[in-house]
């Protein structure tokens, strides 16, 4: 989505006449994006500085100018883009983050991605240069109109508020690799500023508009992390770590360099919902810290399913290659063998996960033991996905055992907010939390045009549509909560799911330990265990009896859960557990899709409020 587009002369005009802010306002309003009065002072005072840049006769006034564009499958935006054509009649597309920052400090010599600006907070943030050459990487993997190859964009920062004073830290060595693909300007950088963009698009466009098929042209498929693992650890880079994620990056590498210098353990602890990215972070650490550092570093994981799929992908079937996996993909059972500080970095995906003495477990405990195993101890946590009576472990439990041991806690409680999930859908994300009443949500009506959400009276049909998308070469699973019986893996018939209009399904097979990427279990449906830590481009979702909508309330219902569900122990605990956990079960099964979702609610009632509330 761009919010605003026009031609260059038509954009100065709104500009001179302080209608920029207005218009950007109301195109987001019309959408049901909230805005923020210092976005709104921003777009007022930032377009002010571009509107000088551009008010020269160098550049035609029919270049389009677009703002805020909202990169494909992401929750992010573009500042500021104009189209036109260079002097060799090639059409261009120039990329310009905006900054207000009035001073910056450099963090250290080790964060290379990271930079101290003057937000309200003093936080630390991506480097500009890198900021808008990762948005430029992403526009070219997601936009079938744009390519690297054919090199029609080209990414700048412009620090309009920023003086002289502070060049020597802006473009510090440590930034080069940055500044040399974007490079970056200052108060006083006006006029080698103009010179920059006029280079690539001072003339009209020979495709006006192009940046209309970018907004509303094909999308190229996503890449999930399951399709890349083996290219990672190849030693290329698949996903271009953004914003909060290459901050987090940084801090945790610069952690890992400190770790090896003392003889403290450190601690780093990284919060983040559904598809903010946990997992690719978590990869490309133990990548980096393998490859780069040459480090023992592990990966654990008390769910099963990523751990089998991730293996099996790596290992190419290969018996050998899964035995030297091992020690890189691990389950927390195997902490209580390994020795204090036997691991160099173990990265803890899904912390929320991890319980205190489960069954067969032969330690302390695990939280105990996965700090004492490790000199960094990197736990990725969400406590909204907690989803059984034994998942035990908050961010407080983190704190008080990394004091136990006296460990350095160099991240605490950092959030990972960027959206790539759900078509980088915000809207969906909102939701998604209303329905389940999980957050307080204060917008009713959701932008989730550009998501593919669909609510299906007929079981059947809902099958049905995902069997299309799967015969498209489409990656779709079906998965359900807890309500329904075991029958086939106890021996008491041939179905385990049925729903009205004669609707039969399987759960997932018990020898099928790769459910999540086998081509052949499309007919079997998932349970939380097997989609948890994994993303597919569609899911189909049942909504079983344990979730209802009464009198104007999304109320659970405990005893609807099968009494075969032997993991949960959502039937026997606690009420209010009970009720959290049903809505945390249902808050993974939505969020695990790339592209949209398909729903059947047993519960009809719930079928129409969801109707309702996504018209």
């Amino acid at each position: 989505m761009i919010v605003y587009e026009n031609n260059l002369g038509i954009f100065k005009k709104h500009v001179e006449f302080n209608e920029i802010g207005d218009l950007i306002h109301k195109k987001l309003k019309e959408h049901h994006v909230g805005t923020t009065e210092s976005e709104y002072k921003s777009w007022n005072n930032s377009l002010h500085f571009m509107k000088e840049v551009l008010n020269d006769g160098i550049f035609n006034n029919d270049c389009q100018v677009a703002i805020e564009f909202n990169i494909p499958q992401t929750s992010k935006r573009v500042d500021f883009m104009l189209l036109g054509s260079d002097g060799n009649n090639k059409d261009n597309i120039v990329i310009v983050e905006l900054k207000q920052w009035g001073k910056v400090e450099k963090l250290d010599d080790f964060t290379r991605h990271t930079i101290l600006a003057d937000l309200r907070s003093h936080r630390k943030t991506a480097h500009p240069s890198y900021q808008v050459y990762s948005y430029k990487t992403l526009i070219e993997n997601y936009c079938d109109e744009i390519s690297e190859k054919e090199g029609k964009l080209h990414p700048c920062a412009y620090l309009h508020n920023l003086n002289e004073n502070y060049r020597s830290i802006i473009e510090d060595k440590i930034y080069f690799e940055w500044i040399n693909e974007a490079p970056i300007f200052l108060k006083n950088d006006v006029l080698k500023l103009r010179n920059f963009i006029a280079k690539y698009a001072c003339f009209k466009p020979n495709d006006g508009k192009l940046l209309y098929k970018i907004d509303h042209g094909r999308i190229r498929p996503n890449k999930s992390l399951q399709d890349s693992l083996n290219s990672m650890f190849m030693g290329n880079e698949e996903f271009k770590l953004i914003d909060d994620q290459i901050v987090a990056y940084d801090l945790i590498m610069k952690s890992i360099s400190n770790s090896q210098k003392d003889n403290k353990k450190h601690v780093l602890i990284i919060q983040g919902g559904p598809g903010t990215g946990k997992s690719v972070l978590a990869i490309n650490v133990l990548v980096d810290t393998i490859r780069k550092l040459g480090l023992n570093a592990t990966y654990i994981t008390k769910n099963s399913t990523p751990r089998n799929c991730y293996t099996y992908l790596l290992s190419h079937q290969n018996a050998k290659n899964a035995i030297k996996l091992k020690y890189a993909i691990q389950s927390p059972y195997s902490l209580p063998k390994i020795p204090r500080n036997g691991i160099d970095v173990a990265i803890y995906d899904e912390a929320h996960r991890m319980q205190s003495k489960p069954y067969m477990y032969h330690g302390e405990n695990m939280l105990y033991d996965a700090i004492n195993a490790a000199k960094v101890s990197i736990f990725l946590i969400d406590e909204d996905q907690r989803v059984t009576a034994n998942d035990c472990y908050l961010v407080r439990d983190i704190r008080e055992m990394a004091d136990h041991f006296d460990a350095i806690i160099d991240l605490d409680n950092y959030v990972l907010e960027s959206q790539f999930r759900c078509n980088g859908s915000d809207g969906y994300i909102a939701f998604v939390n209303n329905l389940l009443q999980t957050h307080k949500v204060e917008i009713r009506i959701f932008d989730i045009k550009n998501y593919d959400l669909k609510i299906f009276d007929d079981p059947n049909e809902m099958r049905n549509s995902l069997r299309k998308l799967v015969d498209a070469n489409k990656k779709a699973r079906m998965v359900a909560g807890y309500c329904y019986d075991w029958n086939v893996k106890n021996g008491r018939g041939e179905w385990d799911i049925y729903l009205k209009n004669d609707f039969k399904a399987k759960w997932n097979l018990m020898d099928d330990k790769i459910w999540a990427i086998n081509h052949d279990s499309f007919e079997q449906v998932g349970c939380i265990h097997t989609c948890q830590g994994m993303e597919f481009d569609y899911v189909g979702v049942i909504i079983g009896k344990d979730l209802v909508y009464r009198d104007g309330k999304i109320l659970t219902n405990k005893n609807a859960i099968s009494k075969d569900d032997r993991t949960s122990k959502i039937r026997s605990c606690d009420d209010m557990i009970a009720d959290k956990l049903i809505r945390n079960t249902y808050k993974v099964l939505l969020t695990r899709g790339l592209k949209g979702y398909y729903i059947y609610c047993e519960d009809e009632a719930l079928e129409n409020y969801i109707k309702n509330l996504i018209h």
